[in-house]
């Protein structure tokens, strides 16, 4: 972002945070940083940097190569960045209410990621972004905080870490190691859907209310000076500081629509631009950006001067972030806000921002958070990353369950069942002659599904979404007393980022409206499928084909799980028939 002055209570355009689900924090190069958890009292993810020397453009370059090498030699092993740090919350910590501030809790968090990543990396970090909080339930004085970080993986010059206050067992921290690579691809890719809602809500007509109050009207402005028990070692602030006095500010902006005191209940992202170092002076700037019911965004601008850039009047941007609180009454009933009018250029730019963003915050709640009976998932613009994340998440806890039984064995060919409660599982286990990019290939392109499976009578691509996204739209035959069915599906696809990882196909349904349901059909749905592909040699590979069985699916097993039809044998020969004879060529 430009280094020159910006008038008070406006912001830059929206830059790319970070999405995630739940709470994690991503640690990269010159930056600070979180990613997606699931929801507990201030569960966040974050992002670190790796660095040794004050923030100079120089340094940063070389401590993005010492973090490649303190990866590479830890070679991505969660276990060696586990850190848990235990609080009393005293008097001194506490708002008003007598309950825990979520900028003191904020600070100990950026505390507890930074020294997981330090431990794992071997050198000095720094928080690269903090988003996807939740703070779903309030600690007290007197009791007594236990905050666990662990790193999830480690990128070229940037780690996840995830704080939890519980403790994890080793098959959940191995999923996890293998999901951060989704999340940072909805983080990566957060930018772009948010450009698209931010079109569609400007579209719409919204300043209609008559009693509206003008959001000019909660702009707060403050300065802080950062002082040496504000920072680290290397004289850098400290991430979780500058976090709790944009707490501090965004709550009195929001205080003067409400007439309350705030309750901050989530952060849609913490993101550091730039460093600041002890003698900055720090300006902090908070305004509204809109309402909704009980609700209220509140943006935050911080911006940074040293003693020469005071003088000049030329700022630093280092960091911006979206909180959003709730208000309550003596009996603790949520508060209504007042409508907003923007009133500038600028702020109908962040009145309509808060909308696409409140618009990713409930479809990523919905996805993420969601009940595993639920019908398809609609693919819409605000939803379509936690979608494919969802997807793909979905297929690596189902094939990393325990208690699979074997229940038929051929050779090349295993048949596997896992039964949990009333939900009934498939895997297919099948050795294949071909190198597993070449398996890969041939089994990502659903078109081809029907040279091989009879269960597919027709297949067509509805979107080519982009590379590894499309949405296929599959008939299958009738079964004896039922109409043909029809399946509107997602099939995602994931090459490996190690050697020891699968390839991946995951397959799920969604609703598109679009493709209506036809009473030709009788359309089903296909709530986990799909492939894992692991590398065996130069030459050979295993395919693992999963299905969580559904009643859409279950006329076309039924027989075979009965013993009285060999079709998914079957099916299994044809597949690797048809992966010999295509992979051949290749």
């Amino acid at each position: 972002m430009p280094a020159s002055p910006r008038p008070a209570g406006t912001f830059p355009p929206h830059r790319s945070p970070a999405p995630s689900s739940g709470g994690r924090v991503h640690l990269g190069h010159g930056r600070r940083g979180a990613g997606p958890s699931r929801q507990g009292p201030g569960r966040a993810a974050r992002s670190c940097s790796s660095r040794r020397s004050l923030p100079v453009a120089g340094a940063a370059s070389a401590a993005a190569a010492l973090f490649a090498r303190g990866a590479m030699e830890r070679c991505g092993a969660a276990a060696g960045g586990d850190v848990r740090m235990c609080q009393t919350v005293f008097p001194a910590h506490a708002n008003h209410r007598g309950e825990l501030s979520a900028g003191q809790l904020l600070k100990w968090m950026d505390a507890t990621a930074c020294l997981a990543a330090e431990k794992h990396a071997g050198v000095s970090c720094v928080t690269a972004s903090m988003d996807d909080i939740q703070f779903e339930e309030a600690a007290r004085v007197g009791q007594v905080i236990t905050i666990k970080a662990k790193v999830n993986r480690a990128f070229k010059t940037s780690m996840e870490i995830e704080l939890e206050p519980v403790q994890l067992l080793s098959t959940e921290d191995h999923l996890e190691h293998t999901l951060a690579t989704e999340r940072r691809r909805i983080r990566l890719g957060y930018e772009q859907v948010f450009q698209k809602l931010m079109q569609e809500s400007n579209k719409e007509d919204t300043f209609k209310e008559e009693d509206a109050v003008s959001t000019d009207l909660t702009h707060v402005q403050s300065i802080e000076l950062v002082q040496p028990p504000h920072a680290n070692h290397h004289g850098n602030t400290f991430g979780g500081q500058i976090m709790a006095w944009m707490e501090t500010v965004a709550s009195i902006s929001a205080s003067r629509l409400c007439r309350s005191y705030p309750i901050l209940k989530s952060v849609n992202m913490f993101k550091f631009w730039g460093p600041s170092v002890v003698g900055d002076r720090l300006v902090f700037n908070a305004i509204v950006n809109n309402t909704f019911q009980n609700s209220v965004e509140v943006g935050v601008r911080v911006e940074a001067y040293n003693c020469e850039e005071w003088i000049k009047d030329q700022a630093r941007h280092i960091n911006s972030a979206f909180l959003i609180f709730n208000a309550v009454n003596d009996k603790g009933e949520l508060l209504i806000f007042p409508g907003v009018k923007p009133t500038t250029k600028d702020s109908v730019r962040r009145y309509h921002g808060a909308i696409a963003r409140r618009r990713i915050r409930l479809a990523r709640k919905c996805m993420l958070f969601a009940k595993e009976d639920k019908p398809s998932d609609p693919w819409e613009t605000s939803n379509q990353a936690y979608v494919s994340y969802s997807n793909v998440a979905a297929l690596t806890h189902l094939a990393a369950k325990q208690g699979w039984e074997i229940t038929s064995m051929l050779e090349h060919i295993k048949i596997w069942t896992h039964e949990e409660r009333d939900v009934l599982s498939l895997k297919v286990e099948m050795q294949v002659k071909i190198p597993s990019h070449v398996a890969f290939s041939l089994l990502s392109d659903f078109t081809r599904r029907q040279q091989w499976d009879k269960h597919f009578l027709t297949c067509e691509v509805l979107q080519a979404v982009n590379e590894d996204e499309k949405i296929y739209y599959v008939t299958s035959p009738p079964m004896t007393g039922h109409k043909p069915r029809d399946f509107v599906i997602l099939v995602s696809q994931r090459q490996p980022c190690k050697p020891s990882e699968p390839y991946v196909v995951a397959v799920k349904s969604v609703t598109l409206t679009s493709k209506p349901p036809s009473p030709e059909y009788c359309r089903s749905e296909i709530l986990c499928a799909g492939f894992q592909i692991y590398s065996d040699s130069d030459s050979s590979c295993t395919v693992c084909y999963f299905n969580q069985v559904t009643s859409g699916v279950m006329p076309y097993l039924a027989a075979n799980l009965t013993g009285s039809s060999n079709s998914i044998e079957d099916t299994a020969l044809e597949c690797i028939k048809f992966l010999k004879q295509k992979g051949s060529k290749c």
